[in-house]
């Protein structure tokens, strides 16, 4: 069997996942790839006890991988932005291939990584980048590849996930769950990428590019995360027939693309509601297929591992026909995007997207107030779907209206709520979020 090298940049939870996922299926993993891989080089800070490298050299300083003559193939897991551009850079101009999970460097540096491997005539792969073992980027790529994709929308962050989900069960508040997550090693020290939506912002600027063929523009994304969500939130959409997921949702229109990452009702007997605690799951609406539906482990050592090594496959493939001439079998969708394909789109502003959504008024409890709620909205043309009025506790003077509007565009939302807010009766700020059937 023709033989591909492999330095191995990081060994922290995913990096030492590949090692040993490597090591231990090795046989059956090259088998399968048709070439014998081999990992020659290891470059990490420190040693991990339960990831023995045996013979296999391992350096502190991570460039001089990216150095090695031998290597053929750098996986970057070292995570980060700034060291690990030079790094990939580095390696593509010293005419390595590169395989990454970093999704954070491909949002935000992948325009400028996959122009100079593309100058360079070298492979970018990036599966595990977005929803860990899940193979999202190939079945968007490769396996839905004649289908006019409509939307995309997902679960692609299982921090949140398992922290709505635990609240919902348990009945927990956030901060409680939170520190749950983080003990149990689903959320950081510092939870800040996970909570607010920025984690999930990045890889659905990557799934927008690979689905409408347009280009990383992580900056454009409308970002809300989850910490405002409570018990109350929870219970209501429950009583209407919904649970509340963190969604990132690409959408394409005539008037341009909508990317959004934000708490959404979704129906509660639909696949996506069904799917809980740290898990992900993406749903693609293609022209041809229809809906499908992608769910797993979307982070973790050995399922994102998993996703690293599929495409270390990949590019083994290709370039164990003949080294020499690397630009006669790169597979061309790993150099970036078809550069035929890509076109810019208007990323449309969040006050021009249509969504249902559900809203909650706290209101003094006296006659004609719910009148004066439903005449607000039917004025802006905004249709109700649903509605609970909840009745006062005992020694209350506020009561809870909560209902689900029709699809409306939010420039038009906004105006009602903020001709609600100003009714005397109105004894707080609207709670508004968004609501997406998702093809049920």
């Amino acid at each position: 069997m023709k033989k591909v090298t492999v330095g191995l940049c990081g060994l922290g939870t995913v990096g030492s996942g590949v090692f040993n996922v490597m090591a231990r299926n090795a046989a059956l993993v090259n088998a399968r790839a048709g070439c014998e891989i081999n990992i020659v080089h290891v470059g990490a800070r420190r040693d991990r006890a339960d990831c023995p490298t045996g013979s296999v050299p391992v350096s502190r300083d991570i460039f001089a991988v990216v150095e090695d003559p031998q290597v053929d193939i750098v996986v970057e897991l070292i995570g980060g932005t700034d060291t690990a551009r030079d790094l990939v850079l580095k390696a593509i101009a010293n005419g390595k291939h590169v395989v990454t999970a970093n999704k954070a460097l491909i949002a935000h540096h992948g325009a400028e990584i996959f122009a100079a491997a593309a100058d360079k005539q070298v492979a970018v792969a990036y599966e595990a980048a977005v929803a860990g073992g899940i193979p999202i980027i190939k079945a968007l790529r490769d396996g839905l590849v004649a289908n006019r994709i409509e939307w995309v929308a997902g679960i692609i962050n299982g921090t949140t996930n398992f922290i709505l989900t635990e609240m919902r069960d348990k009945g927990s508040a956030f901060a409680d769950v939170l520190k749950e997550a983080q003990r149990l090693g689903y959320a950081e020290a510092d939870p800040t990428f996970d909570v607010e939506g920025i984690d999930a912002a990045h890889k659905l600027v990557i799934l927008a590019s690979i689905a409408f063929g347009m280009p990383l523009e992580i900056k454009k994304i409308y970002t809300e995360g989850i910490t405002k969500i409570t018990l109350e939130y929870i219970r209501y959409a429950e009583e209407l027939g919904y649970r509340i997921k963190h969604l990132g949702i690409a959408r394409e229109s005539a008037d341009g693309v909508e990317l959004r990452v934000n708490p959404t009702l979704v129906p509660d007997d639909s696949l996506i509601a069904k799917v809980d605690g740290a898990k992900n799951a993406v749903m693609v609406m293609g022209d041809a297929v229809g809906p499908t539906v992608y769910s797993g482990a979307g982070a973790g050592s050995e399922p994102t591992a998993s996703a690293v090594i599929a495409d270390i496959v990949d590019v083994a493939r290709a370039i164990s026909h003949d080294k020499s001439k690397y630009d006669h079998h790169l597979p061309v969708p790993y150099m970036g995007f078809v550069p035929s394909a890509i076109r810019s789109r208007e990323i449309l502003p969040i006050d021009s997207i249509h969504s249902a959504y559900y809203l909650r008024v706290v209101v003094a409890d006296k006659p004609g107030v719910m009148s004066e709620v439903t005449q607000a909205l039917s004025k802006a043309g905004v249709s109700i779907e649903a509605i609970i009025q909840k009745e006062p506790q005992r020694g209350e003077t506020q009561v809870s209206i909560v209902l689900v509007t029709n699809v409306v565009r939010e420039s038009v939302i906004n105006s009602v709520i903020a001709d609600i807010e100003q009714k005397d009766f109105v004894a707080a700020p609207v709670v508004r979020l968004r609501v997406e059937t998702l093809g049920t």
